[in-house]
């Protein structure tokens, strides 16, 4: 594609010629400046025509345009954006007016009324132009289960019913190691269980890693548990 330097550089070239020559001329002209600018028709006839309609459309400056989130929007988004864990633009936008009055209410962010419209208004895609120099690759964590002694798909698991998405109840468990860099030595673990539905979240920190200290922690769960325990889905681990 042409750029409108050599656009303007062929106008002028072309149209004395153009002006100047017969029709059946006209024609040959017209085709090969066409073929080389990618105009309509009608549009090049006119270019070629008048010289004022040709120095409006090829002397047009270039449109800037100033960025609308900026400065403390941006701010106080990444300070948002790392207290909810760093998701995704696309699930953080829907419910960021809620995120908005449940920070302000714990005295957690402090907003100035400019600073809240433009938040309350900003898209997914502007907040991820806004977050992207400080998003980072994350880097792989450590695994700590190893494979049971059971193929997965022997185990009985759901045979009776599916998931329900919108009954709370059924619970995702997962135990996460705070070992660092390193699995070797003696490490704290926390027993994670989420509830698909509502996505309630109840932690327990273990010493060890052992069956005891993980149906303890399950038992203490579903006392604190809102809601009974319908179901539960954990990793292979052994």
């Amino acid at each position: 594609m042409m750029s409108l330097k050599s656009k303007r550089e062929l106008v002028e070239t072309v149209r004395p010629r153009y002006l100047k020559a017969s029709k059946p001329e006209k024609q040959k002209i017209l085709d090969e400046f066409i073929c080389a600018t990618g105009y309509h028709r009608k549009y090049a006839i006119r270019v070629l025509k008048n010289q004022k309609q040709v120095q409006n459309h090829l002397k047009r400056k270039t449109k800037t345009y100033k960025p609308v989130y900026a400065g403390e929007v941006v701010q106080v988004l990444e300070q948002i954006w790392e207290i909810y864990g760093q998701i995704c633009s696309k699930r953080l936008q829907p419910f960021l007016p809620e995120a908005l009055r449940t920070l302000e209410r714990c005295q957690e962010i402090e907003l100035s009324k400019d600073t809240k419209d433009l938040l309350l208004k900003i898209s997914s895609a502007s907040m991820d132009r806004c977050l992207r120099p400080v998003r980072v690759q994350p880097r792989q964590g450590l695994s700590t289960t190893k494979p049971g002694s059971l193929l997965k798909q022997q185990i009985a698991v759901r045979t009776f019913t599916a998931w329900s998405d919108e009954q709370p109840g059924f619970m995702e468990i997962d135990l996460v190691a705070h070992c660092g860099s390193t699995t070797e030595g003696q490490y704290l673990n926390t027993l994670t269980c989420t509830d698909v539905c509502t996505g309630w979240t109840d932690v327990t920190g273990l010493l060890h890693r052992s069956q005891e200290t993980v149906c303890h922690a399950l038992h203490l769960m579903r006392q604190r548990s809102p809601f009974p325990l319908l179901g539960m889905d954990s990793d292979n681990g052994s």
